[in-house]
């Protein structure tokens, strides 16, 4: 089966006939004749019914989809061809720092390399190391240290640290004052929120969860909202919700009894030899520059490359 083939089948059913199948195809008829025959007995079914009128037989409409999917999939790759002509970077990337992290380093990257095509991807952390191990993106950023057991050698080039504080609402804070254990914070506001920022969850977490009268696991969005409103509080990345807390809109609360929270998360590859390629290296660099600005370096190998 090859795609002159596909496409003269593609061509025969959109015409319902041979003939002006050729000509649009600019080949004789015996050629687009020829080209049927031996697809029909490569399938070993029947496509066409032949005669005065040429119409699709039951095989033929069952596999029309088929066919037309193989050859959107040849122009996608065609596609993918011309555009690694002209030079293409990916990157996998946590949902949670697109927006902080990504932004502002992509629009510096193509003032650099306006005719570079890149594809940033966002995932979970399991998301993300599939992505590497099937050669989707080849850089990303994930949760470190990486817990993946299908992906153990993973190279950090970059770690960076951030944190990750409770947050209220303006009035719980008010209320609670300079001073207050945990307690007094789930007495105002027993529902707590878990946000899986990361992959193991900090026994600080844990034990927060276990105290909550209340535990809710939603995603970033409408938990920030609960926040905002007064009716939940939790450990929220610092990069997710800086707007508001730049705002006022929300807190950022610390009591006594309650331990820090930090999450890691670093940006790999699949090896050290993924910065060989001047474009690639200049991309994870752009992201280096943005990572002290979102949190703190603890490690930084680009800069040595």
């Amino acid at each position: 089966m090859d795609l002159d083939q596909i496409r003269t089948f593609d061509r025969i059913a959109q015409d319902l006939s041979f003939t002006k199948a050729a000509a649009t195809l600019n080949v004789t008829q015996a050629t687009v004749s020829m080209r049927m025959r031996a697809l029909e007995e490569l399938l070993g079914v029947t496509l066409f019914n032949r005669g005065r009128k040429v119409t699709l037989t039951d095989q033929g409409m069952s596999f029309l989809p088929y066919a037309r999917r193989m050859l959107s999939a040849a122009q996608e790759a065609r596609e993918a061809l011309r555009r690694a002509e002209r030079g293409r970077v990916s990157l996998g990337c946590l949902r949670s720092l697109i927006l902080p992290l990504i932004t502002e380093p992509l629009l510096r990257f193509q003032d650099s390399y306006p005719n570079v095509d890149v594809l940033v991807e966002e995932g979970n952390h399991r998301d993300l190391t599939a992505m590497l191990r099937d050669r989707l993106v080849e850089l990303a950023i994930v949760v470190w240290p990486n817990l993946d057991p299908l992906m153990p050698d993973i190279e950090p080039l970059l770690v960076m640290r951030e944190e990750a504080p409770l947050v209220v609402a303006p009035e719980i804070a008010d209320k609670l004052g300079d001073s207050f254990d945990l307690a007094d914070l789930l007495e105002l506001v027993p529902r707590v929120i878990s946000l899986g920022w990361w992959q193991v969850e900090p026994d600080a977490a844990v034990a927060l969860a276990r105290r909550a009268q209340t535990f809710v696991d939603i995603p970033a969005g409408p938990a920030r909202r609960l926040a905002i409103r007064g009716v939940a509080t939790g450990p929220f990345i610092r990069s997710s919700v800086a707007e508001d807390l730049d705002a006022g809109r929300l807190v950022a609360v610390a009591p006594r009894d309650f331990a820090p929270l930090y999450r890691d998360v670093a940006l790999v590859a699949l090896s050290g030899a993924t910065l060989e390629r001047p474009m690639i290296r200049d991309f994870a660099a752009e992201i280096a520059r943005e990572c002290g600005a979102v949190g703190t370096v603890l490690e930084n190998r680009l800069a040595a490359s």
